[in-house]
């Protein structure tokens, strides 16, 4: 009988799961602001940028401290940070930018990916630091529900990425060896830290950014989630 938690011989050209981060990733979390830009003025991307900056501060800053708000309360509280430091825009936008925020646009090419990676046969996931209830709206907003076999949300363990045990939910799932495991972010700071965890990382840098965490370098960096092709 194959033991299923040992990993496959260096070589093997497939992973047995595909497991993608959300947000940045699958979906555009600039996407919600773009919607509501004319309303919010010439702040919009200023505005856009710190509200992911802040979203993601409070998600390590709670972790540290060893105390949990769920991810769609720290968006919330995020939002507010961004309308006390851009005191024009108008504070009547608060509802319909977190309901886009639920509806957030997937990056084009994210349907055709998803399908020909599961025409591998692996597995296609998502793990986020999103609520359950937020990933569900998100997939269901972008149609791709059908392209996965999971959902991971964090908000399981009360504890944020990059958490080691925020990639085992994954490795506990699917009784593989994390070097099995496909992961993609477009977060560096996420796949130094799924890198550490022992996943094989392809960084998503859709932004061009600077290369840091040299010592958690990815297996693989690419502009677009097409990049991943090439390897399925």
């Amino acid at each position: 009988m194959t033991d299923e938690t040992a990993p496959r011989e260096a070589g093997a050209s497939e992973a047995r799961a595909y497991v993608f981060d959300a947000y940045g990733t699958l979906f555009d979390v600039h996407a919600a602001v773009r919607r509501h830009a004319a309303a919010l003025g010439p702040d919009a991307q200023a505005f856009s940028d710190l509200w992911r900056v802040k979203q993601l501060e409070y998600t390590w800053v709670t972790s540290l401290m060893g105390q949990y708000r769920d991810f769609q309360a720290l968006t919330e509280d995020a939002l507010d940070f961004c309308f006390s430091r851009f005191p024009g825009v108008d504070k009547a936008l608060r509802g319909d930018l977190l309901d886009a925020y639920r509806k957030l646009d997937c990056f084009p090419e994210v349907p055709a990916v998803l399908y020909a990676l599961r025409e591998s046969g692996a597995k296609i996931a998502i793990l986020s630091n999103g609520t359950r209830r937020m990933l569900d709206e998100a997939v269901e907003a972008a149609g791709i529900g059908h392209l996965l076999d999971d959902i991971f949300s964090v908000d399981a363990l009360k504890i944020y990425k990059t958490a080691p045990a925020a990639y085992a939910l994954v490795t506990s799932t699917y009784r593989l060896a994390a070097p099995d495991i496909a992961f993609q972010s477009s977060n560096r700071w996420d796949i130094a830290g799924a890198k550490a965890f022992g996943f094989t990382c392809q960084w998503i840098n859709r932004s061009n950014a600077p290369e840091e965490y040299a010592a958690f370098a990815p297996n693989k960096v690419v502009a677009s989630l097409d990049g991943l092709l090439g390897s399925a």
